[in-house]
């Protein structure tokens, strides 16, 4: 008797990605937890993925039907990768492709954008997520929660842009939607939390939970490029710093339903997540 078709999570110890990996489990999913490292995650078959070792790619997909794709991380070119693989995959069985992207690059735009543009053609079951800015970029390591420990703010370029943070919870569970439904949404989704807010909101309420001051300074796009670069290949921090820039001009300033609609329930606020943060 065959196995159940898998599952294949790129990135299951990520921020999305170890959470789409439960959520699946949770359902009775078999799942393929992959990484560069084939980190043991509990319940799923870890493999080992690299998306820059194509000898690595034939285990991940065997006996799968679905993955969940996560980009390289700092690539400003993930097409070059990302295609060529999707084809094996396709090759191998794959029929259902659901990429994470963002709500600043549409299809045919930089970087992932290229991938998002390609998916209809390889797979007949898709779907792209474009989540805003998620909320745990102000947690954990991030530089953002660095920068709050140490400094006491959040540098952005975004001036008085609002931005409808999203919780990777909620990400991660219109990914299990998107992955297991009976029918795929194959559309893009834009995925935001239930308001849109300031990073001067974003620093208060921060300051608010901790009871330590915390401010939004603001840095020219020049300025935040270069911070960037400290860690990240120019191009990519460029890139970066242009996204904070579209957030000033009003490019991040919207909701969805996105969440509810496929999920069942309303997304989390900014203000629970800080909340279960400090907690």
């Amino acid at each position: 008797m065959n196995a159940p078709a898998a599952t294949l999570v790129i990135g299951a110890t990520g921020t999305t990605g170890r959470r789409v990996t439960a959520g699946l489990l949770s359902e009775g999913h078999r799942v393929k937890a992959a990484g560069r490292r084939a980190t043991p995650v509990e319940g799923a078959e870890a493999v080992r993925f690299d998306w820059n070792e194509p000898a690595t790619w034939s285990d991940a997909v065997e006996g799968v039907e679905g993955v969940y794709l996560v980009p390289p991380i700092g690539s400003s070119d993930p097409a070059a990768v990302m295609l060529p693989f999707l084809r094996q995959a396709r090759a191998a069985g794959v029929r259902r492709a659901v990429l994470l992207s963002s709500s600043a690059i549409p299809a045919g735009g930089p970087a992932v954008g290229q991938v998002h543009e390609a998916l209809p053609g390889l797979f007949e079951q898709w779907a792209v997520l474009r989540p805003s800015w998620f909320m745990q970029n102000f947690a954990a390591s991030t530089p953002h929660a660095r920068s709050i420990r140490d400094e006491g703010a959040i540098m952005s370029a975004s001036g008085e842009g609002r931005v409808g943070f999203v919780d990777a919870e909620d990400i991660a569970a219109v990914a299990v939607r998107a992955l297991t439904d009976d029918r795929a949404p194959n559309t893009d989704l834009i995925l935001t939390g239930p308001q849109t807010l300031s990073y001067a909101d974003v620093a208060a309420i921060i300051a608010e939970f901790t009871g330590r001051p915390v401010v939004h300074r603001q840095l020219t796009f020049e300025q935040l490029r270069d911070r960037w670069a400290a860690e990240i290949p120019l191009e990519f921090a460029s890139m970066l710093a242009g996204m904070d820039r579209a957030i000033a001009e009003g490019a991040e300033d919207r909701t969805s339903d996105t969440v509810e609609r496929l999920t069942g329930r309303p997304p989390g606020t900014f203000r629970a997540f800080v909340e279960r943060e400090v907690a």
